[in-house]
């Protein structure tokens, strides 16, 4: 009976310490507050900036926008005679909102064959791999938030064709990205440093 206790005390921690490292941080507005309560966010950012080129608090806005930092989230479901569940709009999953082909793709491309959309390294990743393709195809500066996020919503085709030009809410929702990549930007220059400082314990 004590070793059965002793396991299921283990069980309920690792259930617990699980929850608390896949639910979204509870101050969205604030990098550096995201990142104190992620710590090993930062790490993961600064890796996918390094390797691919886009700064860290677009990519950070990026995500914001797609999933609000929810590891598991889905498109809403459409509705049948406006009260019957219905199929999602897409399959795009996780904090980067990819879809399945172009998850795929990132895998292929980027030799990260093992990717998980519902994990925070893995999708930033994606994000800054997804930018800096977009860079290469479209000439977009890594830097430019505004346009990246019109490629990454409408595709690098869709954005070379304008699809963006008739849809209206998109040019806001891109222009929204943009100043939270700012904000986010401005934030992150005032507290960087204490997330490059070196030693185990600064991670507890």
């Amino acid at each position: 009976m004590k070793g059965t206790s002793t396991q299921a005390l283990v069980v309920m921690s690792l259930v617990f310490l699980g929850g608390c490292a896949t639910s979204p941080p509870d101050k969205l507005d604030n990098i550096c507050e995201i990142f104190r309560e992620k710590r090993s966010w930062y790490d993961d950012a600064r890796e996918s900036r390094q390797r691919w080129g886009t700064p860290i608090s677009v990519m950070m806005a990026f995500m914001h926008q797609e999933s609000r930092f929810v590891a598991g989230a889905k498109p809403p479901r459409t509705t049948i005679w406006g009260f019957i569940p219905g199929p999602r709009a897409s399959d795009a999953y996780g904090y980067s909102q990819a879809k399945n082909d172009t998850w795929d793709w990132y895998k292929r491309k980027s030799g990260n064959h093992g990717a998980d959309r519902d994990d925070f390294d893995d999708a930033i990743d994606f994000v800054g791999w997804y930018n800096n393709t977009t860079s290469k195809i479209n000439g977009i500066a890594k830097d430019d938030s505004f346009r990246l996020y019109l490629n990454y919503h409408e595709g690098h085709g869709g954005y070379k064709r304008g699809s963006y030009r008739a849809k209206p809410w998109l040019v806001d929702v891109a222009k929204k990205v943009e100043r939270r990549a700012n904000m986010y930007n401005r934030q992150l220059a005032a507290c960087q440093s204490e997330f490059e400082k070196k030693g185990w314990l600064n991670w507890w």
